[in-house]
């Protein structure tokens, strides 16, 4: 096929084309991948790692509770790519249809993840999700403070009893999350965190309003900042970021440790998972970023930064020995064993358990 320009629009063309092309340059928009994730939740190495692999800019926004999320996708919101879920909550997005299906043929990293957090009950076949990292939601504390004043550290009784909790009055917080503290509550009890029993769940709202006035807050959010510069000496929060506390007091050479408690009556086990929504406008680099945070060392750079557990095989041999030798992070197996993650609720339990929040919070 022939161009027949006349000699005009061809030097016309020619004065153009240069000013044309430098503006044209800077103007060519970098792909973008959407990530809806935790806050502190992936290593910047990692990301600047994938952005420089795919030649792409990775733009991150952050949510707080898996409620949150949730809350956010029902309301209506688009535009990401990506978001990391726990467990129950990906229960839910799937229930709901929100998911794009994952091809697991651009997963071959996806034979680096334990086999005993594949094949979930809630995705059959890892058809819409894959594990990313864990936590576990424990008891953290300031040693010397707790050593002074005498108090167990290892049971869910100091969280809850006020026969402990009148020594450490105005000092304690607890997770502004209603699953998270009613299954602590539940473990305290000699129950499962997914019991659904009514009469275990008021026995459990018995427990948490006895327990309510000797705390200085529900915080699920600064509590780590509280802990770091001693003006809380107990919290019910999980494990990383009691991990990152530690790490934060000792950077400001603190006089105490902030040390992660495993409660012998059992904890909740969180698994966040990458999953797709549906409406992703780049489901292709999703999964190319799935797969890349796949590789064991990719995978090890999130457990170093902020101690989260992690179910990548792969990634053991690049994780730091302390880290690997903390039971609160990686669990034996007689700890694992009282260890449940959270089941995503009925409608009508999630209405009931929202009422009893609702009182709990009122001061009922």
């Amino acid at each position: 096929m022939t161009c027949t320009f006349s000699v005009g629009r061809r030097k016309l063309l020619a004065r153009l084309s240069l000013p044309l092309l430098l503006t044209a340059v800077p103007a060519l928009a970098k792909d973008e991948f959407h990530l809806y994730n935790w806050n502190n939740y992936i290593a910047p190495e990692t990301i600047k790692r994938f952005e420089e692999s795919c030649q792409c800019d990775v733009v991150q926004s952050y949510y707080s509770s898996n409620d949150e999320l949730l809350a956010k996708i029902a309301a209506g919101a688009k535009g990401y790519d990506m978001y990391v879920p726990t467990s129950n909550a990906v229960d839910a997005l799937i229930k709901g249809k929100k998911l794009a299906p994952l091809d697991h043929s651009k997963l071959p990293n996806l034979k680096n993840i334990d086999p005993r957090y594949l094949n979930p009950y809630f995705d059959p076949g890892n058809k819409y999700s894959v594990p990313y990292a864990m936590s576990t939601t424990i008891i953290g504390y300031n040693d010397v403070k707790m050593k002074e004043l005498g108090l167990p550290t290892d049971t869910w009784a100091v969280i809850f009893e006020p026969k402990y909790l009148e020594k450490v009055k105005g000092r304690v917080t607890v997770l502004d999350d209603e699953n998270e503290l009613f299954g602590a509550a539940l473990k305290y009890l000699g129950y499962s965190v997914n019991d659904t029993d009514e009469k275990h769940w008021k026995a459990a709202q018995a427990v948490i309003n006895k327990a309510k006035p000797y705390w200085a807050a529900f915080n699920a959010s600064s509590y780590i900042k509280e802990l770091t510069v001693g003006n809380i000496w107990l919290v019910h929060g999980y494990s990383n970021d009691i991990f990152q506390a530690n790490l934060d007091a000792q950077a400001a050479k603190r006089p105490f440790h902030i040390v992660q408690g495993m409660p012998k009556e059992g904890a909740v086990l969180a698994v966040d998972n990458m999953v797709i929504p549906k409406d992703a406008q780049r489901p292709d680099l999703a999964l190319k970023f799935m797969n890349f945070v796949l590789e064991g060392k990719n995978s090890s750079e999130l457990t170093n930064l902020i101690g989260s557990g992690n179910p990548n095989l792969e990634a053991v041999k690049y994780i730091k020995p302390e880290i690997l030798r903390n039971p609160a992070i990686f669990p034996d197996k007689e700890v694992a064993a009282k260890l449940e993650q959270l089941r995503d609720l009925t409608a009508a339990q999630r209405r009931l358990r929202s009422r009893m929040w609702t009182e709990i919070k009122a001061g009922h």
